[in-house]
């Protein structure tokens, strides 16, 4: 059973850093591109970054410069750096893990952006 558990969301001032974790057990995490998607209140759910096999990256337009995605094999973590925070960024960030026609998924942290 492969489980995903997401940690560090929270209240953040505009202009601020937030640093999302994810640990996934139950898997060879090494074989999984990594994904962080978000969902704002009464939007679609959107791929923020991605993270494959290989540590190649890539971002979704309105994080990149901003948002840094990274991965530890050894300890099973992908982590989601995200500075200069606005409150469009206001939203219930999603880890995701896949391999071929495999998904899993993390229950997800609200990240909250607010003055």
């Amino acid at each position: 059973q492969v489980q995903l558990v997401e940690s560090g969301g929270g209240l953040v001032q505009p202009g601020g850093s937030q640093r999302l974790s994810c640990v996934v057990s139950g898997s060879t995490f090494s074989l999984y591109t990594m994904r962080w998607y978000r969902q704002a209140p009464g939007k679609q759910r959107e791929l923020a970054a991605e993270i494959g096999t290989d540590s190649a990256t890539k971002y979704a337009d309105f994080v990149r410069g901003r948002f840094t995605i990274s991965r530890d094999d050894a300890k099973k973590m992908v982590y989601l750096q995200m500075n200069s925070l606005n409150v469009e960024d206001t939203a219930v960030y999603t880890c995701n893990a896949n391999r071929f026609w495999k998904n899993y998924w993390g229950q997800g942290t609200q990240v909250t952006v607010s003055s």
